[in-house]
């Protein structure tokens, strides 16, 4: 049974999460973002290669979108692009894909991210966003950077109903985000 939590996170756009082990090359994506991203549901939970975690990428925008990876894979810290999939059934979807790539403990560069469906916002051309070249001092970064500590903390705790809390919170954050790259 869904929550109001729920059914307001997927009414907002809110698609699903993903995790990255960038030593291994390695994403793991939940049913939601596999589904769009990969365009198969039934590759969640399972290491994937980016190239294939990401297959959906629009034609266009493949090249800019992997080398905006690329780049904050080497360097570490916020991760934003706004960028079109598109469907096995030809249908083209739009997205904000927001997360944070840090250290572990023991020095390997992991992230993790949410997806959320803007394409109800673009009425227009599409612009890659430029939400990207936001310093790391931004307060609106560092609010994402600590939300997104903060839900790995809570994922590990195994808490469900404050889980779907930080993803709400992750959620409004990202689209404040897409809304000020937009402006």
């Amino acid at each position: 049974m869904q929550t109001t939590a729920d059914l307001a996170l997927r009414a907002a756009g809110y698609v699903g999460a993903w995790t990255a082990d960038v030593s291994a090359g390695q994403s793991l994506l939940d049913e939601g973002t596999a589904a769009l991203l990969a365009g198969d549901a039934t590759l969640a939970g399972r290491p994937l290669p980016i190239e294939i975690a990401l297959r959906c990428t629009h034609p266009d925008d493949r090249d800019w979108v992997f080398a905006r990876i690329a780049r904050a894979r080497q360097t570490g810290g916020p991760v934003s692009a706004e960028y079109r999939v598109l469907t096995d059934g030809g249908e083209v979807r739009w997205v904000l894909d927001r997360g944070s790539l840090t250290p572990d403990p023991a020095g390997r560069m992991r992230g993790r991210g949410i997806i959320i469906d803007t394409t109800d916002s673009h009425r227009g051309p599409f612009l890659p966003s430029a939400a990207g070249d936001l310093p790391a001092d931004d307060p609106m970064v560092l609010a994402i950077d600590h939300l997104l500590q903060a839900r790995a903390a809570i994922v590990a705790m195994g808490h469900q109903r404050l889980q779907q809390v930080s993803d709400l919170a992750l959620f409004e954050v990202g689209r404040a985000l897409a809304r000020r790259a937009r402006a």
